[in-house]
């Protein structure tokens, strides 16, 4: 029945067992496998079309991945309680697969890819998303297709307790202070993403050889599992047509051009383009018209020429399209409080990039709930990033969030997270936005150096200024030149090897992310290019802290107001009252908004209000319910009703206490006829309370003076 079934199980150096599984589940795609590790297991597959599209250039790739509920045993969310579209995590998780595999097809496959890899069983303290490379790779490797760089795998590395774990539980990963996601082939190491707590470069060194050594073992397995599928034929695949003699001809005539114009035009992008696309022009327009030479296989050749002239000006002549040197950063200068009437606001650019972003606090009624397979909770900070069409000057319609959008919004928000102050200090949530207004080059490290200011001049408590870089390389594997180039343009990152984004303090890295579009990247470039980072990030901070060097003291006039207070556990009933009516009542007439939970065995009330005399009546009011009574002292109550015996007056709010007829004055009272009268104020002394009952028995004439004694 299963003919093709196949299964390779192998152990990791700490004694998971892994196995890969193939030709049992979905064996009419291309490739399939189940990776299974414990009691998680992942169905990867790939599916591939037979022919490209015409005049398609690139690799269409797609890569899904999904979480099933039903693989932990819980209900989606939402009405309609079933999967719907990816959320940001396996958004996420889908990127981190794209990444590592994309630049390791061939160059000339240009069919459409698609990847799923799908949670089918999980496991509570397990995180799957650290083997979905794993077996995405494994299912490439099994099929057809020529995956040339392949295989690859992904793990992930973490420092729990002061010590370097790969693939550690997710209750691990809850006290880390680094996390990584490491990415590569037997030989190279090809996507790196992560966070830390300011951690140094020579950890980040050590965790990357650490998780290497893994994927090593785990690109060995795959080899294993591919011969014992047995020789599968690959396709032999090229659609793209070519004239090699037009190829050599243009490089003849325009190559010497197109370098001696990236090598003086020192412009910025949109004349520097024109200039390059003005070589192209004046050739097009020097053919005869009856020439036959193709006019879509001049363009592509010279837009290598383009490529390779830039590229070798860097390698040869040390020299960068801009006319900076290596390591050096582009002009910077920023701005705080630029919107009026936002929290917190800033504006950051360098060079050609631009982003304007503001900081919005609010209650824990506005925290982002997260709702996940295998993770749930919520959030308390949160950044969120806008890459408008106007941006690069383009004209594109907005069809909502892009993976893009996604993936540069969450590793900002990692950078800014890391050195945020901790819920216990500070109560409010978070909404960090940054708009792009201008992008030539890293507009998500430009978010990061924006956030850093916008959160600083709402009174953020930042426990330091966050800066982030992105690094770039041009390499050239015949000669083995290679240049580490800091704060690329736009232009260097579609030209290059790399991109490497490192954020941080001056303490250390807080966030980095990198991607590899060569086969991999050596240790020794990594560190060098992790070390030139450093002396980048530490220019920028100092020229963002020209502007703003330390949180404000105060909060922004613009931001709410909260005021804690922590109550007794037992006094929670007390606050919220039957039905929420005592805490309704409290919001209704202050106008402040409360919020009620309990941490760590206490009642936490916090109160949120956007002006002084809201906030100051309702901490009173909260104050009153908690407050314990004391004996001796004086309170101003209200009478709330008479008895022929006296009168139960409201000494403290939801607290009456009986002030007898015989407490109200020193001269005798024969009846509470017209004594008093139900609403009246006046000042009573809580004189005792009953300890087995818990009344409170109250005195009027103990604050008036006792009469004398006449004597006869």
């Amino acid at each position: 029945m299963l003919p093709n079934h196949k299964v390779k199980t192998f152990q990791m150096p700490d004694g998971t067992e892994i196995s890969l599984e193939t030709g049992k589940l979905a064996k009419q795609a291309q490739g399939s496998v189940v990776l299974k590790v414990g009691k998680t297991m992942l169905l990867a597959t790939m599916c591939y079309a037979k022919e490209a599209k015409e005049g398609v250039d690139f690799l269409p790739l797609t890569v899904d991945y999904q979480e099933k509920y039903a693989s932990l045993g819980r209900f989606p969310g939402g009405f309609f309680k079933r999967e719907a579209r990816p959320s940001e995590y396996e958004i996420l998780i889908s990127r981190l697969i794209d990444r590592a595999i994309r630049p390791l097809f061939p160059s000339d496959w240009h069919a459409d890819v698609q990847l799923q890899v799908t949670l089918i069983s999980g496991e509570k303290d397990v995180m799957p998303d650290a083997y979905a490379a794993l077996a995405a790779s494994a299912a490439l490797i099994v099929s057809d297709i020529p995956f040339t760089g392949g295989p690859i795998s992904e793990v992930r590395v973490a420092q729990v307790d002061g010590i370097l774990k790969v693939n550690p539980a997710i209750s691990e990963i809850a006290r880390a202070t680094l996390d990584l996601m490491i990415a590569g082939s037997a030989k190279d190491i090809v996507m790196v993403e992560g966070e830390g707590n300011e951690v140094s470069e020579e950890l980040m060194l050590e965790a990357l050889a650490l998780g290497h050594e893994a994927i090593k073992s785990q690109c060995k397995a795959q080899k294993e599992l591919e011969e014992m599928v047995g020789s599968t034929v690959k396709v032999a695949y090229s659609h793209e047509k070519n004239d090699w003699e037009l190829k050599d001809k243009l490089y003849k005539l325009l190559y010497e051009k197109a370098y001696a114009h990236a090598k003086t035009c020192n412009a910025n992008k949109s004349e520097r383009g024109e200039g390059f696309k003005a070589i192209i022009k004046s050739y097009i327009e020097s053919l005869p018209e009856d020439s036959t030479e193709d006019k879509g296989l001049i363009k592509k050749y010279y837009h290598d020429i383009e490529k390779d002239a830039a590229r070798n000006l860097v390698l040869d002549d040390r020299i960068r399209l801009d006319g900076r040197k290596l390591d050096e950063v582009r002009p910077i200068w920023s701005e705080i409080s630029y919107l009026p009437s936002a929290h917190g606001s800033a504006l950051f650019t360098r060079g050609e990039t631009q982003s304007l972003t503001t900081v919005t606090l609010g209650t824990k009624l506005d925290e982002q709930t997260i709702d996940g397979a295998v993770i749930s909770g919520s959030s308390k900070f949160n950044l969120h990033y806008n890459f408008p069409a106007f941006s690069t000057g383009e004209v594109k319609p907005n069809r909502g969030l892009g993976r893009r959008e996604v993936g540069h919004g969450n590793l900002a928000q990692r950078s800014l997270k890391k050195v945020a102050p901790p819920e216990g200090e500070f109560p409010y949530t978070v909404r960090v936005v940054s708009d792009i207004l201008e992008s030539n080059g890293s507009s998500s490290m430009a978010t990061v150096c924006a956030g850093s200011l916008a959160l600083m001049d709402a009174g953020v408590p930042m426990r330091g200024g966050v800066s982030g870089i992105a690094m770039g390389l041009i390499t050239d594997s015949k000669t083995g030149k290679y240049a580490v180039l800091s704060d690329i343009l736009g232009d260097e990152d579609h030209l290059g090897d790399m991109d490497f984004k490192v954020a941080g303090t001056s303490k250390g890295i807080t966030a980095c992310q990198m991607d590899i579009k060569v086969d991999g990247l050596s240790y020794e470039v990594l560190k060098e290019a992790l070390y030139q980072a450093k002396k980048g990030r530490a220019h920028i901070l100092a020229e963002m802290n020209k502007t703003i060097s330390q949180p404000n003291v105060e909060l922004n006039a613009n931001a709410p107001r909260i005021y804690t207070i922590k109550i007794d556990k037992d006094q929670i009933g007390a606050v919220i009252g039957p039905g929420g009516k005592v805490v309704q009542e409290i919001q209704k007439t202050t106008g402040a908004t409360i919020t009620i939970e309990e941490i760590d065995n206490k009642g936490v009330v916090n109160i949120f209000a956007v002006n002084k005399d809201a906030l100051d009546a309702a901490v009173r009011r909260v104050k009153g319910i908690v407050a314990v009574p004391e004996i001796g002292e004086v309170y101003e109550g209200v009478v709330k009703s008479i008895q022929a015996y006296g009168a139960f007056v409201e000494f403290m709010p939801g607290k009456d206490g009986l002030l007898h007829i015989s407490e109200i004055k020193w001269d005798r009272v024969e009846n509470m006829e017209g004594v008093l009268e139900v609403g009246e104020t006046l000042k009573v002394k809580l004189m005792d309370v009953d300890p087995k009952t818990g009344k409170f028995r109250l005195s009027r004439k103990a604050l008036l003076p006792k009469p004398e004694t006449s004597v006869a």
